[in-house]
């Protein structure tokens, strides 16, 4: 049996004028560009529990135009993508079925809308694809496919996670490689729609299976850049402090997100950097308590740490971390005062770096959910908005026409060359002074 493992990527905005300003702002499409282009680790994984006597091809869309020049040999199909693409997904899918390949969807978006997917599909994966794959394949094999093969009632052991097939990926048309090291989130953020929707239970993978996997990264690629595919790569601080001393061995740099609270943890930070890490994505979201308050459902954790921002942020760097400082605009409580409260802050705070998106709703998280029943959202399955970019429901502070015009705007001022230069040379120039300090100190004392 030939199976194709189709990963569609290269999400871009709608927005035209942001579009525009891609080619004259790098620092503006850098982080997305990065996002987009990462390789599907989900579908790797799942090519790694696939029999070998299955002939596997892993291809990857960026281009809606591309559909009509990819193969049509195959047996059967697995497609994975964004929600923001699904319905480029779905016109591959059809094409696929009119040619006669059997189709599977699975993802986020297919276990936040099966119904939808089924009308493009010949079977569709609901959760997460592990504890339902092996099964999947012995029916395609036997020519007894289901419907649909609903993963939610089983909670997958992620001690027993396969080897992700990175072998199958052309390794020169990536900057950097995803691995896993747990799966889904102790925090509930209304707007998130991360692994937490596929599985709510937040689980840890165990460090030597986290390292087998760099490992056999490195088999390819010698000296790689990893980033950490987590929600929340260090909301338990214990099994973080032992996979950061297995990583101290392994010669790699790396990236990741997680919260907040690793600022108040130095052994954790000193960890962090003499492992490796590069830079760490914190979701700050907003920079008032307004803004932040209801974002976190179980506790409204995030709304009692705005008092740290700064400080957390001065303490992360000095450790030769550069903090990636991401905020979301159009959120409730939130008026046009926040782009220059968010301009204002980035210069405070000296982040290394910074990304700014829009509040946007995705299919069956609260947020979304809350938005249809106060009937704000702008089409109820207009999923090509969901880019992070695009504006899909009314703000209730401003009009939609106002939260795109000020958001282009803060784009282009945050994101100009100049800005940039400010910020990395600022947090260069401050580190350097720190560790000369630091050796001024050292040989006072001795």
């Amino acid at each position: 049996m030939k199976f194709g493992l189709i990963a569609m990527s290269g999400v871009r905005a709608h927005n035209e004028e942001l579009t525009r300003l891609g080619l004259t702002l790098p620092g503006f499409v850098e982080r997305n560009k990065i996002i987009a282009s990462l390789p599907s680790l989900g579908l790797l994984t799942l090519a790694g529990m696939t029999p070998d006597d299955v002939d596997l091809d892993y291809i990857e869309v960026d281009d809606i135009a591309e559909i009509d020049t990819l193969p049509g040999d195959f047996d059967a199909v697995a497609i994975s993508s964004f929600s923001a693409q699904i319905k480029e997904a779905y016109m591959l899918a059809d094409r696929f079925r009119r040619a006669g390949v059997t189709v599977i969807l699975g993802g986020l978006h297919v276990t936040a809308r099966p119904e939808e997917a089924l009308k493009h599909a010949d079977s569709i994966v609901i959760g997460e694809g592990e504890p339902v794959w092996p099964q999947l394949i012995r029916d395609l094999n036997r020519q007894t496919l289901q419907l649909t093969y609903d993963s939610r009632g089983t909670l997958f052991n992620l001690g027993c996670s396969p080897m992700p097939r990175f072998e199958m990926l052309d390794i020169g048309r990536y900057n950097r490689l995803t691995v896993q090291t747990q799966r889904g989130c102790p925090f509930d953020c209304e707007f998130c729609a991360a692994s937490i929707r596929l599985s709510p239970t937040f689980r840890v993978k165990p460090v030597h299976r986290v390292i087998a996997e760099i490992r056999r990264i490195k088999e390819i690629w010698p000296k790689p850049f990893i980033e950490f595919a987590d929600d929340n790569t260090f909301a338990n601080k214990k099994h973080a402090k032992k996979l950061l001393r297995a990583l101290i061995r392994e010669d790699i740099r790396w990236f990741t997100e997680s919260d907040i609270s690793l600022a108040k943890d130095n052994e954790l930070l000193g960890l962090m950097r003499d492992s490796g890490c590069v830079q760490v994505l914190i979701g700050l979201e907003s920079t008032t308590r307004a803004g932040l308050h209801g974002i976190e459902q179980k506790s409204d954790w995030k709304a009692k740490q705005i008092d740290s921002y700064i400080s957390a942020i001065d303490n992360i760097q000095s450790h030769g971390i550069s903090v990636n400082g991401c905020f979301v605009l159009g959120l409730d409580g939130t008026g046009l005062e926040s782009f220059q409260q968010v301009r204002d802050f980035v210069t405070e705070s000296g982040l290394y770096e910074v990304q700014i998106t829009i509040q946007t709703a995705f299919p069956s998280t609260p947020l979304y959910e809350r938005l249809l029943r106060e009937g704000r959202l702008l089409d109820e399955t207009a999923w090509e908005l969901c880019t992070l970019f695009d504006v899909n429901f009314r703000p209730n502070a401003m009009t939609v026409s106002e939260l795109e015009d000020n958001f282009v705007s803060l784009a282009k001022d945050l994101y100009s060359a100049e800005a940039t230069r400010a910020r990395r040379f600022g947090y260069f120039r401050k580190l350097h002074n720190l560790k000369r300090r630091v050796r001024s100190h050292a040989g006072g004392v001795a």
